[in-house]
């Protein structure tokens, strides 16, 4: 064979293997410990990852797979959730009760999951018992492929802020509390990457920027409760990106951060070179709490001023506030996210709505204790993963499908307590409405999904309220907030077959029952739609020892 021929031959195997090459591996091995942390300056039982708190970056790009080798050596059950990753087809990588068993004291399961067609900023953390309260949390950070073209330039360097409540009781004592059938009560504090300042202390800066350059800070709230608002001393913010969507790129003074939310802000070191305070103060309690960092130029010369930028209204204007600034979050429609091909290519205000359903949260008393729940079902956990006895055909067994009605019962607030399963079919167009009676605020999470956030509106919904959608450019996200006496909607397309946890980001409502699972199955069980069960998946409950189900086939 000639040398052309060669070549070309070469040149058309190199093709054929490009195109079924598998995207890169990122691995990790993770030895989750307890040690002593002290965020608000009270020695208490923390959880380390590599004896880190906040645990370790995880930085990648669009279509990697991860490959997490994780070490429980607590003295309790463990389990991550990887919050905003959407597991496409892979359930079972979830890390939630209602989807794994969990990794015992002293055992390992590595989990195996893919980034596919996202990018964004994510986070980890353990959906056990009250381990969120603990720590045990840290940043998934997914940047585009190289030849995808992002909406602004590069910054000079990334910064993760993880801010929130804490309580100074121990995560077990706060467990103890919720079993007692008690509230958790209000927060002690506000933390910013796990440590707590006060104006005028000396502190080691948080992040330092030089003069001139942009830097990009990826915000998430990992408290328990409380929404927060952060801002910076003299410094703006252009907000570029939200759960994982490119955005319009507003300009904000303060944003207001709500419990599991997280976005990437742009900003930029043109001022005196000197110390500046980064503030994080709570929204909507009534009593502010709040705490600062420092963060240096480099090569500056002063501290911080005293003077702080004020906070935003804490009242019912406040809430006006805060919802003004939720609908001026818009998707960048000529931005390219993971793909190549715009986001504003997706026409969801197009797609015809195939079912609604409206749910309302709710507390009650069961027994005289304390639980929430969802149109009058407070979930509880079953030893046996709900996907699992779905999978090994015994749901029959552990749960029953559709307690929860699509519409919510005139009192909510008698609960049936119960593990609380929608059916929900596949491909379907869904509207989904929040309402919230109460007079705390609530935010919604789905995990295997991003949503499109059309609405967020005081009062109750109605169908006429739907003139008022945003079917143009709301943002596509995973966490929606519902504030006091007020309903949000949200549009999305259930197209990624597995069990699906929908839960509040609060985690006292959330263990108390404030979450429901979705049961998304493809009839075709098929591969082309879901993964079987993996062959490292721990086996638990009434599964253990039973025969494996035929697996589904391409």
């Amino acid at each position: 064979m000639g040398s052309g021929k060669v070549t070309v031959v070469a040149l058309l195997l190199c093709l054929a293997v490009g195109v079924i090459a598998e995207d890169p591996y990122l691995y990790f091995n993770w030895n989750v410990t307890y040690g002593t942390v002290s965020p608000l300056g009270v020695p208490q039982q923390g959880i380390l990852i590599n004896g880190q708190f906040p645990g370790p970056r995880i930085n990648c790009t669009s279509n990697n797979n991860i490959v997490v080798n994780v070490f429980n050596n607590l003295d309790e059950p463990f389990l991550f959730t990887w919050n905003g990753v959407q597991h496409r087809k892979n359930s079972w990588q979830d890390g939630t009760p209602g989807t794994m068993c969990p990794i015992m004291p002293g055992q390992n399961f590595t989990y195996r999951f893919q980034v596919k067609d996202q990018i964004g900023s994510y986070y980890y953390f353990p959906t056990t018992a009250l381990h969120r309260a603990a720590g045990g949390y840290g940043p998934i950070n997914v940047h585009s492929r190289a030849l995808i073209p992002v909406p602004f330039d590069n910054p000079a360097d990334e910064y993760n802020v993880f801010v929130g409540d804490w309580y100074n009781k121990g995560h077990k004592t706060l467990k103890k509390v919720l079993d007692g059938g008690h509230t958790v009560g209000r927060p002690d504090g506000i933390i910013i990457n796990g440590k707590s300042a006060k104006v005028g202390e000396a502190k080691e800066p948080l992040f330092t920027m030089e003069a001139g350059k942009t830097y990009r800070y990826r915000f998430c709230n990992l408290g328990m409760r409380s929404s927060v608002n952060v801002r910076f001393q003299g410094h703006p913010m252009k907000l570029v990106e939200l759960e994982g969507s490119h955005t319009v790129q507003n300009i904000y003074d303060s944003l207001d951060l709500h419990v599991g939310q997280c976005l990437s802000v742009l900003v930029t070191a043109d001022q005196e070179p000197k110390d500046y305070y980064l503030v994080v103060s709570s929204r909507f309690l009534k009593q502010e709490l709040s705490s600062v960092a420092i963060i240096r130029y480099a090569n500056g010369k002063g501290p911080a001023s005293p003077e702080l930028p004020a906070s935003p209204p804490d009242n019912t204007e406040g809430i006006a506030w805060s919802m003004n600034q939720f609908r001026s979050f818009r998707w960048n429609l000529t931005a390219s996210a993971a793909r190549p091909n715009p986001q504003g290519s997706y026409h969801y205000g197009q797609i015809n709505i195939t079912r609604t359903i409206k749910i309302v949260n709710s507390m009650g008393q069961v027994n005289g204790k304390l639980r929430y729940g969802l149109n009058g079902i407070s979930h509880s956990d079953t030893e046996t993963p709900l996907k699992l006895v779905e999978y090994f055909g015994a749901a029959d067994k552990t749960f029953k499908y559709d307690l929860m009605a699509d519409e919510s019962p005139a009192d909510p607030s008698k609960l049936t307590v119960a593990p609380n399963v929608k059916n929900a079919t596949y491909r379907n167009f869904l509207e989904i409405i929040f309402e919230n009676h109460e007079k705390s605020i609530r935010t919604y999470h789905l995990d295997g999904y991003s949503f499109f956030a059309v609405a967020v509106e005081p009062g109750k919904w109605s169908p006429e309220k739907r003139k008022n959608y945003n079917l143009v450019d709301a943002t596509s996200r995973n966490n929606i907030q519902v504030y006091p006496n007020s309903w949000a909607a949200i549009m999305l397309t259930f197209d990624n077959a597995g069990m699906w946890n929908l839960r509040s980001e609060m985690w006292e409502k959330t263990y108390l029952g404030e979450q429901l699972y979705f049961s998304v199955l493809s009839p075709g069980r098929s591969l082309r739609d879901e993964y079987n069960l993996p062959d490292n998946h721990p086996l638990c409950g009434v599964v253990k020892g039973m025969p494996l189900p035929a697996p589904y086939k391409a």
